[in-house]
């Protein structure tokens, strides 16, 4: 190990709003769907949220203002929890206590580094 102190990001999320937001992250971990969050990102703002070489080519992300508004949603479903979480499985969110999100599918084009801009866009 030449240089363990310097860790790469390699998905990396942009806050390019005007706004804090919370950010949840879903992907393929040992062969099972996980979900992890939050990350919380300032106005302006970039958040390693992964920090090995991308293996998915699909990452899945949610995200929410301070309020828990959704400000970031997609069309796959995920579960998330208001507080700190990392919940393997997808399925049944609701039944297993967990609270159901609709995360964006991010395409990573099979690259092993990534970064999402999240920008402001009008409600």
């Amino acid at each position: 190990m030449l240089s363990c102190n310097e860790a790469r990001a390699e998905f990396t999320v942009c806050n390019q709003t005007l706004d804090v937001v919370n950010l949840a992250v879903g992907q393929e971990v040992d062969n099972a769907n996980q979900t992890d969050g939050w990350w919380t990102i300032g106005a302006n703002q970039c958040v390693n949220v992964i920090r090995e070489e991308l293996t998915n080519r699909y990452i899945y992300l949610y995200a929410t203002d301070v309020f828990g508004h959704a400000i970031l949603t997609g069309s796959t479903e995920m579960c998330i929890e208001r507080r700190r979480f990392s919940i393997r499985g997808i399925d049944e969110c609701w039944q297993r206590g967990h609270i159901a999100a609709r995360f964006v599918e991010v395409d990573t084009l099979e690259q092993v580094r990534w970064t999402f801009f999240l920008s402001g866009s009008s409600p």
